[in-house]
């Protein structure tokens, strides 16, 4: 699925570890090299295990409520 030009990783229903396992999974292997990427969880606890792992693959993250008890993890790279 696509967000506008960004790829959508639609992690919804799944609990720790798995969103942050398949968004590791998606930036190391199905889309590396990737700029940016979204990730939608209804998994609360995926907002704090998301994050640090993107950022050591040098990622910038924004957070933001998609919809009652939902969120879009926006992972960004600045291309070089």
């Amino acid at each position: 699925m696509l967000s506008g030009n960004i790829p959508v990783l639609d992690v919804r229903g799944e609990i720790c570890p798995y969103p942050m396992m398949r968004t590791n999974k998606e930036l190391d292997e199905n889309l590396p090299g990737t700029l940016a990427l979204d990730v939608l969880t209804d998994h609360p606890p995926a907002l704090s295990t998301i994050p640090p792992q993107a950022m050591k693959r040098g990622y910038e993250v924004e957070i933001e409520e998609a919809g009652s008890g939902q969120w879009r993890i926006r992972l960004t790279k600045a291309a070089s």
